[in-house]
């Protein structure tokens, strides 16, 4: 066995091989054949298992944050609650455009009710924003630091929304105290006008 040579064996013959060769030769072929098997069956079973082990965590991260999703469902549900309210008490604050003739009348009232005397008071055109209509006012009148401050306590005070802007202060040769300012209210827009909006939005994206 000792001085066997390799360049001897045939394999036509390999019935008459000494039993130590024909033991080799099998324990070779074995090796081959796992390599060939974990290289083209199982490396391809663990790269998807790698795959699928991935998959898992992702799926078990979107659970979780569903999970928590669901947990505060209530939670969300009691806040969208509060703010729908909030969102229709902000609402009725804005007059109708049946109503915008009445609130007019209201801020000059305040106006006049403060001791002040009105230069000009000339409601501006429309301009309509999402669901609402901005009315400007531009005012200019006569009077004092604290018939002024009535004024605006008393716009503040009225039960529909009314901001004030542009505010100027200014003196004339005798002295007396004129303020200009732009004052806003809003309304809110019936269903056709709603519509009509809509439907000029979507021309313009056209």
């Amino acid at each position: 066995m000792k001085d066997l040579d390799l360049s001897e064996l045939d394999l036509s013959t390999i019935g008459s091989w000494p039993s130590a060769v024909k033991a080799a030769v099998v324990v070779v072929m074995c090796l081959i054949v796992l390599g060939a098997g974990y290289f083209l069956h199982i490396q391809n079973k663990l790269d998807e298992l790698e795959r699928i082990q991935a998959q898992e965590n992702s799926l078990k991260s979107e659970f979780e944050k569903k999970q928590a999703k669901a947990a505060n469902l209530d939670a969300y549900k009691k806040q969208m609650k509060e703010m729908e309210e909030s969102f229709g008490t902000m609402l009725r604050q804005l007059p109708s455009k049946t109503e915008v003739d009445d609130l007019l009348i209201d801020i000059s009232q305040t106006g006049l009710g403060s001791g002040i005397e009105f230069e000009l008071f000339k409601p501006q055109s429309e301009r309509q924003i999402d669901f609402y209509a901005e009315l400007p006012i531009q005012i200019s009148m006569l009077g004092g630091y604290h018939q002024f401050g009535r004024f605006v306590s008393g716009v503040a005070a009225l039960p529909r929304i009314v901001t004030l802007h542009n505010i100027n202060l200014s003196s004339d040769k005798d002295g007396n105290l004129k303020m200009d300012v732009t004052a806003k209210t809003y309304r809110y827009l019936d269903e056709e006008e709603l519509a009509a909006a809509r439907a000029k939005n979507r021309k313009r994206k056209r």
